[in-house]
């Protein structure tokens, strides 16, 4: 087993990692009647792809003898009706400084292990996934 999830009423959830014990609470979204206090599932969605992908690029960048601290992605989720369901991602790489010396061949390789991290490979085709590499572009 991997996590416990327990409704705590008012449209929020606490979810506990077992193995670790760490938790996080989760809202519905002010769109769908919720407070949006926290994360919304769908939310957990969006932002499960960006941490994929910098931990899988991680992984393989310790290979090229790189440490990806401080590489950030902002996340933009797009909602769509008529099933309620998440549309679109858009993914905002921001390279740190450090990390612009990194030749274009391990540039293409970390991309690539970004863009077939699981999550991405989990996410139905019809979301359509944008990703904006920034300065590796």
């Amino acid at each position: 087993m991997t996590s416990i999830v327990v409704y705590d009423g008012e449209l929020r959830t606490t979810c506990t990692h077992l193995r670790s014990s760490s938790s996080f609470e989760t809202d519905a979204p002010v769109d769908n009647n919720g407070k949006g206090e926290r994360f919304s599932p769908t939310d957990l969605t969006a932002t499960s792809l960006a941490t994929c992908m910098l931990t899988v690029m991680g992984i393989k960048a310790r290979s090229f003898g790189y440490d990806l601290s401080g590489m950030k992605v902002e996340v933009e989720k797009i909602m769509k009706g008529d099933p309620r369901r998440i549309g679109g991602i858009n993914l905002s790489f921001h390279i740190p400084e450090e990390l612009q010396d990194v030749d274009d061949k391990q540039k293409q390789i970390l991309i690539n292990t970004g863009k077939t991290c699981p999550v991405q490979n989990s996410i139905h085709p019809d979301i359509k996934v944008q990703i904006n590499w920034g300065s590796w572009s």
